[in-house]
Parts: structure tokens; C-alpha cells; sequence
């Protein structure tokens, strides 16, 4: 046994020495080929030991743009319900008034579904430059995380608050279009109308003007080459539409007056009166909608900036200035101003400042405010006469042909 232990003492003692020449040997070559890329190639060495870049964060929306995008849609959705359902409702004989209602009514909760099916993904996702693609389709993906581009970088939103928000822009204007056939249109031959209309004009104009990819996607030429070319069609041209010019009421306009001269005119047109039942309602209306017009403005900067400031007091503004004309202008031409007049003169000014709302100061606002209340007066005499068609409550007259000029110069 105790042989057995000297032979285990002396192995055990042979490979510890051999062990320590072997450390001796290797260590110094090893640190050597370790010290070689540091005198050799030094920045290489200090890129390899520096630690990897954290990935920039996500972006985070901020709550007061939220609350304050919600609010607007808020605003919004009062337009139409009941602002334009009493501004029209009042303009209306009274046999009309619950027609006139019921289709706003039905009209809003249409497009406000439809908008979610298929509208959505067809007027904001990337597609060509006349429609977007599906890939928001029943609004697949669009989860409480998801989050949308503003006007600034970095600057987020939720994307169901812009979802919402443009919705209620989509309700709005194809309730516009009715007032041009009020009275005479049978009520299941509107809403098909108004399907159709917006799935082929209300959806590829509003993708056309406002669809690009935001501002984070133009990082430099190159980039910005391509976002441009992703972008619609008349965004790619360089159209400016603030708030909706173009795609509410110009579109609008021209529907309205073309479902007009389809359907003809309206039994007794220009033979008897066809006075407005109630101009307090019609009063009502109009203030209800200039409030949500604030909203439809002021929003449409996407966040609680001093841009959207700057909308609100244009609104504030231009629709004051168009109050005062077309009150002037119907008591030089009339010899009184009418409340039917101030009513219109507030939509005409709320109408022409909406594309410029956001690219133009105050004292412009103000010469636009005066220049619409004499040329939407003149739009609903002269110019009715002139082409002959019977819209019924001046669609045309008011949200077409000044818009369409504001529209252009901005």
C-alpha cells in the first residue's frame, strides 16, 4: 500500500511541474497574440471593446396630444350631429325637417361603419398613388400600441384617436352632400348614393391629398425621394389641403350639384316659396357647427401645438369676417341683412378658411373671411341662376367655387 501511495505522490507532483511549465510556456504567447491587434490596429481593438449602441426607443405619444385629438373628434362628430342636421333641418320646409334628420342620422352611422370595414385602410395605407391597400381591412392590426405619424418627428399619435378623428371627417361630408337634393330624394336611393360616392370619390381623393408616410421616413434625399413617390397622387403634386378644402368640400360641392341635376328639380321649383321653416334652428345649427369647426381645424394639426393654435384663431377669425360681408352685401343688395344671411355667412367663412387654416396668419384669415362672404353671396344668387340647377340649400353656391380657389392659391 504504501508503495502504491509514493507512485500516486510522485505522478501527482510530476504533471503539477509539468502543468506550471506548460502555464509558463503558453501564457506569455498567448498575451502576446492577444497585445498584437492593440499596437497593430488600435481603433479596431477599442471598437471591439466598446458595448453595442442601445436601440432608440419607440416613440411614446404624448397625453395631451391624445386628449386633445379625441376632443376634436369629439367636436367633430357635433358638426354633423346635430349641427348640420339643424342648420339643414331649419332650411327645410317643415313637411322635410324629419327626412332631413333621419338622413344625417342614418348617413353618419353608415360611413362611421363602413369607415372601419374598408374606408380606413383604403384612404391611410400605402397602396398607389389613387388608392391605399387593405392592409387595415375590419381594422386587422390596429391594436391600443399601434401609433401614427403627425406633422413633427418623433411626434406620435394613437392610431385609433386618428382613426376616429378622420373618421368623423368621412361622416361629415357625405352628410354635406344631401342638402343639394333635400326634399325630392327617396331615402333608399341616398344611402345607395352615398355608398357608392364614397367608396369611388370621397376614398381615393382623401388618399390622393393626405396620404404619405410621415415626416420620421424623409431622413435624407434618397429617403425623402422615396416617401414622396409612396406618397398619393396629389400630395406628390404639392397640394396643400389643411383641413379639408379639397377632399370635404370641394368633393362635396361637385357631388351635390351633379346628384342635382340627375334628379331634377323639386315640384313647384320657381313657381311658389320654398322659404326655410325655422331660421332659429337654422341659427342653432350654424353655431353648432362653427364650435365643432374648431375642432375640424384646429385638429387637423394632429397635435396640441402652437400650429393648431394658430388654426383655432383662424377659424375664429375668418368666419367673423364672412358674417360681417354677407350681412353687408344683402343690405346693400336688399336694403336689410337677414338672419338667414349672418347663418350662411358663418358657413361660407368656416368653408374657405378650412384648406388654409394652418399656412396662413391672422390678417390673412380675416381677408379670407371677406373675401368668401361676398363671393358664397354671390354664389348662391348670381351664380345659382347662371347654372341652373335647383340646390336646394346652396351645397354648391357655399363649398364649392371659393373653395376651390382658396384651395388653389394655397
Amino acid at each position: 500500500m504504501t508503495h502504491w501511495i509514493k507512485r500516486l505522490l510522485a505522478a501527482g507532483a510530476t504533471a503539477l511541474a509539468l502543468g506550471s511549465v506548460t502555464m509558463a510556456v503558453s501564457s506569455p504567447a498567448y498575451a502576446a497574440e492577444e497585445a498584437k491587434p492593440a499596437v497593430t490596429a488600435p481603433a479596431a481593438a477599442a471598437a471591439s471593446a466598446a458595448p453595442a449602441a442601445p436601440a432608440a426607443p419607440a416613440p411614446v405619444a404624448n397625453k395631451g396630444d391624445t386628449a386633445w385629438i379625441m376632443i376634436c373628434t369629439a367636436l367633430v362628430i357635433l358638426m354633423t350631429l346635430p349641427g348640420l342636421g339643424l342648420f339643414y333641418g331649419g332650411l327645410v320646409r317643415s313637411k322635410n325637417m324629419l327626412s332631413v334628420l333621419m338622413q344625417c342620422m342614418v348617413i353618419f352611422s353608415l360611413i362611421s361603419v363602413l369607415w372601419a370595414v374598408y374606408g380606413y385602410s383604403v384612404a391611410f395605407t400605402p397602396g398607389n398613388a389613387f388608392f391605399g391597400g387593405f392592409d387595415r381591412l375590419f381594422l386587422a392590426g390596429l391594436t391600443p400600441e399601434s401609433m401614427g405619424a403627425t406633422f413633427s418627428k418623433g411626434v406620435v399619435i394613437p392610431e385609433f384617436a386618428f382613426f376616429s378623428f378622420q373618421g368623423a371627417f368621412a361622416t361629415i361630408t357625405c352628410c354635406l352632400i344631401i342638402g343639394a337634393f333635400a326634399e325630392r330624394a327617396k331615402f333608399s336611393a341616398v344611402l345607395l348614393f352615398i355608398v357608392l360616392w364614397f367608396t369611388f370619390s370621397y376614398l381615393p381623393i382623401a388618399h390622393m391629398v393626405w396620404f404619405w408616410p410621415g415626416p420620421d421616413a424623409y431622413t435624407d434625399a434618397a429617403a425623402a425621394e422615396a416617401a414622396t413617390a409612396a406618397s398619393g397622387w396629389l400630395f406628390q403634386m404639392g397640394a396643400l389641403d389643411f383641413a379639408g378644402g379639397t377632399v370635404v368640400h370641394i368633393n362635396a360641392a361637385v357631388a351635390g350639384l351633379v346628384g342635382a341635376y340627375v334628379i331634377g328639380k323639386r315640384l313647384g321649383f320657381g313657381k311658389e316659396a320654398m322659404k326655410p321653416h325655422s331660421l332659429t334652428l337654422t341659427m342653432v345649427g350654424a353655431s353648432l357647427l362653427w364650435f365643432g369647426w374648431f375642432g375640424f381645424n384646429a385638429g387637423s394639426a394632429l397635435e396640441a401645438s402652437g400650429g393648431s393654435a394658430m388654426a383655432f384663431a383662424n377659424t375664429f377669425l375668418a368666419t367673423s369676417a364672412a358674417v360681417l360681408t354677407w350681412s353687408l352685401g344683402e343690405w346693400i343688395g336688399k336694403g336689410k341683412p337677414s338672419m338667414l344671411g349672418a347663418a350662411s355667412g358663418a358657413v361660407a367663412g368656416l368653408v374657405a378658411i378650412t384648406p388654409a387654416a394652418g399656412f396662413v396668419g391672422p390678417m390673412g384669415a380675416i381677408i379670407i373671411g371677406l373675401i368668401s362672404g361676398f363671393l358664397c353671396l354671390w354664389g348662391v344668387t348670381g351664380l345659382k341662376r347662371m347654372l341652373g340647377a335647383d340646390d336646394s340649400l346652396d351645397v354648391f353656391g357655399v363649398h364649392g367655387h371659393w373653395v376651390a380657389q382658396v384651395s388653389m392659391t394655397t
